[in-house]
């Protein structure tokens, strides 16, 4: 060990952002296990050994800590009163002392150590490191960039870690091209053997509200809430809105000037249709909203099964029940209320 070796060590800590005092600390662990095992008497595997590394200079110094006995059963452990004052007349019976036992060429049996641990132990810090900055984001958006396809997997850069979009978090029709940037939702943060596994998604629900949290202002400062999302991925969503303040519309703020608010998440999200709903505390003005764009005659709810008997005009039938029952498929799920839609033929009938 030199001074060489500890500069290069200060600069891979600084450049990885790992901790030195831990780095050291390891290492100097490192070297009790390579001096017990390459210089310790038979039979001395319990002796006490301390290493001490100089952070400046590099040198190393091995200590057997031995306790001040009256007389000496355990030659590696113990050392007797006698012996011990020759060393420092201050000591009394019970203390310890170091005893040291560096050996003369233990710096390159040092070096052999050092290098094997201070790697691996790096690489687990580095891996710690990105673990914890991911599980912050946990529930979060982040750019990340396409990099290549396996089957029907899809793996995207984030900076410091790849990422998987499995088939199921893929939206709809999407498709990805390489070095494309796309805006992802972090569903889970997992810490395996082989560091952090980051899951993402483009067809959460989450995307779409942390999409209106980034986009809409009222909505960041708490003054509009997202009361619920329904979405069917690459096709359609239903966005519930709540004003805290009556001078601020809710669906306005989202849909934003001109419609560019609005517009900014549909271009994210591929032109996938999004439906703004008032939200209402009153269940039958909640569900006429979320039926939107049809137009609703009359609601009649049954509390105790939470399901619903909407009337419609014959004209907004369809509109109502959307292409293969998407739009009531979405109400039902947005509201959480069963929906029975009828026309008003067939409730006259």
């Amino acid at each position: 060990m030199n001074e060489e070796f500890v500069e290069a060590l200060k600069e891979i800590v600084k450049e990885k952002g790992v901790s030195e005092d831990l780095i050291f600390s390891t290492l100097e662990d490192a070297l009790v296990a390579a001096y017990k095992k390459n210089y310790a008497k038979q039979g001395a595997t319990t002796q006490n050994v301390v290493v001490n590394m100089n952070r400046e200079t590099g040198e190393i110094h091995v200590y057997s800590r031995k306790t001040v006995v009256e007389e000496v059963l355990d030659e590696v452990n113990e050392i007797s009163i006698e012996d011990a004052k020759e060393i420092d007349p201050r000591y009394e019976l019970g203390e310890v002392v170091n005893v040291e036992v560096t050996p003369k060429k233990f710096g390159r049996v040092a070096a052999q150590a050092a290098k094997q641990v201070v790697i691996q132990r790096i690489k687990e810090e580095e891996r710690r490191i990105v673990y914890n900055e991911f599980m912050e984001k946990e529930c979060d958006i982040i750019s990340g960039t396409v990099i290549r396809k396996d089957k029907s997997n899809v793996f995207v850069d984030l900076g410091k870690i790849e990422a998987v979009l499995g088939p199921n978090e893929q939206m709809q029709g999407e498709t990805y091209s390489f070095n494309e940037r796309l805006k992802l939702y972090i569903v889970e943060v997992k810490n395996t053997t082989k560091g952090a596994q980051v899951i993402v998604s483009r067809t959460h629900p989450g995307l779409v509200k942390r999409l209106f949290e980034l986009e809409v202002p009222e909505i960041y400062n708490g003054i509009v809430e997202i009361k619920s999302i329904a979405r069917e991925a690459g096709s359609r969503t239903k966005i519930s809105v709540y004003s805290n303040d009556e001078n601020v519309d809710a669906m306005g703020a989202c849909v934003g000037p001109k419609g560019i608010r609005v517009q900014n998440i549909v271009n994210e999200l591929k032109n996938e249709k999004i439906d703004i709903i008032k939200w209402s505390k009153l269940p039958e003005e909640y569900i006429a909203n979320a039926l939107s764009p049809a137009k609703v005659l009359d609601v009649h709810v049954d509390e105790d099964n939470k399901s619903a008997r909407v009337i419609v005009e014959d004209n907004q039938l369809s509109l109502a029940i959307g292409k293969e029952g998407q739009n009531v498929r979405l109400a039902a799920k947005l509201t959480g209320w069963k929906i029975d839609i009828k026309s008003s033929s067939q409730v006259s009938d």
